[in-house]
């Protein structure tokens, strides 16, 4: 846990994370590049992308902010055996598979009222959105439970440094998952 709580102490700790952060989100914009293409072609693929990186961001970020709430309460434990951790990515798993649906479908019929495009079937968009929003719901637990790991390991304040990596990881995760599951499924 921290020993200092100045503007400093925050600084020093958490500049180099954003630096890292900043390249990493150039290579998610690379990534988005690359796939222009498709995305033009797929409307409701464009739709998809920020709702997408959001959500799983979001759903990172919940179960960061519990993490660390159990960090600082004392009762945070890193055994495979913690109930607590499992009920935590369990509940992110079970709102992922209940969000991203309604995001598929969100995404379909906003781009039929905008741009009149059914170019992909409603049927397709929920199920690029539920493949992928499960796959990031994983990634999302894999990433906030190792950042909380690493915070914790190196004396970091999860609250300073967790959201914040794993809303970049997540939109990185995010842009090259949906476009990977696109692939297969359109």
């Amino acid at each position: 846990m921290p020993t200092e709580w100045t503007v400093r102490a925050i600084t020093r700790a958490m500049l180099p994370v954003l630096l890292v952060l900043t390249l990493v989100e150039l290579g998610s914009g690379l990534v988005l590049g690359s796939f222009e293409a498709q995305l033009f072609r797929y409307p409701s693929l464009l739709v998809l992308v920020p709702v997408t990186i959001g959500t799983a961001g979001n759903l990172g970020s919940v179960l960061a902010a519990r993490l660390s709430t159990s960090f600082h309460l004392g009762t945070l434990s890193f055994s495979p055996r913690d109930d607590e951790l499992a009920g935590n990515a369990v509940a992110t798993l079970a709102l992922a598979v209940t969000v991203f649906p309604v995001i598929g479908a969100g995404a379909w019929v906003a781009t039929l009222l905008v741009s009149g495009d059914t170019s992909l079937a409603l049927q397709k968009v929920v199920l690029v959105a539920l493949s992928s929003g499960i796959s990031l719901a994983v990634l999302a637990v894999v990433v906030t439970f190792s950042a909380t790991y690493l915070a914790y390991r190196f004396g970091l304040d999860p609250d300073d440094v967790v959201i914040p990596v794993v809303t970049n990881l997540c939109d990185v995760l995010g842009v090259v998952v949906l476009f990977g599951v696109a692939q297969v499924l359109v």
